[in-house]
């Protein structure tokens, strides 16, 4: 089994920065994609990055140019670079990985808040 746990949300004006990260404990072998989403109040959750074990990423459009994803393999974590925020960008944001050997088993963190506001 494998635990998400994420840290680095917070409130923040418009145009400012945020850091999200992601450590993984449990077995880091069984974990391949990782990513990012997020939900917003009356919402359906969405994408907002995901990136491989061998760094290959994936950005939903909205956030393309703004947001950097990252991870450290050696410490099973992944991190979500937020540059240039702006309201719409507030949700919860959660942590997301897969299992390397059955991909349709996804496992989740319980979220951090990421409030944009001035």
């Amino acid at each position: 089994q494998v635990q998400l746990v994420e840290s680095g949300g917070g409130l923040v004006q418009p145009g400012g920065s945020l850091r999200l990260s992601c450590a993984a404990s449990g077995s880091g072998s069984r974990i391949n994609t990782m990513g990012w989403y997020r939900q917003a109040p009356g919402q359906q959750r969405e994408l907002v990055a995901t990136i491989t074990r061998d760094f290959g990423t994936n950005y939903a459009d909205s956030v393309k140019g703004r947001f950097t994803i990252s991870r450290d393999n050696a410490k099973n974590t992944v991190y979500l670079q937020m540059n240039s925020l702006k309201p719409e960008d507030t949700a919860v944001y959660y942590c997301k990985a897969q299992n390397a050997l059955v991909p349709t088993i996804g496992y989740w963190g319980r979220g951090t808040q990421v409030t944009v506001s001035s």
